[in-house]
């Protein structure tokens, strides 16, 4: 598993047809696979499998995603969607 791989990372996809698009980790399956979330197309209710060679890490964490699943307090879709347009980040060629 990647080292950069942890719940309430910033990514952004490069593969399929939300390329290019920014989520936040939410859940990691296994070695290979990660649920993420926009808030939302790709919701809490349904996030997104997607595998970890298809993300672009980056360096921004939202502590707030960490404690509300560290405190078992239920995490909103409104709370992901303003941390995504807050962090909107570009992809550089």
């Amino acid at each position: 598993m990647a080292k950069e791989c942890q719940i309430g990372r910033l990514v952004l996809s490069r593969a399929g047809r939300d390329k290019d698009n920014s989520f936040i980790i939410i859940d990691i399956l296994d070695e290979n696979y990660v649920y993420i979330c926009d808030g939302n197309i790709h919701t809490l209710d349904k996030p997104k499998k997607k595998k970890i060679k298809h993300l672009i890490f980056t360096n921004i964490i939202c502590e707030d995603i960490i404690d509300l699943k560290a405190t078992g307090n239920n995490i909103k879709n409104s709370v992901i969607k303003r941390f995504i347009q807050s962090h909107q980040v570009n992809k550089e060629v």
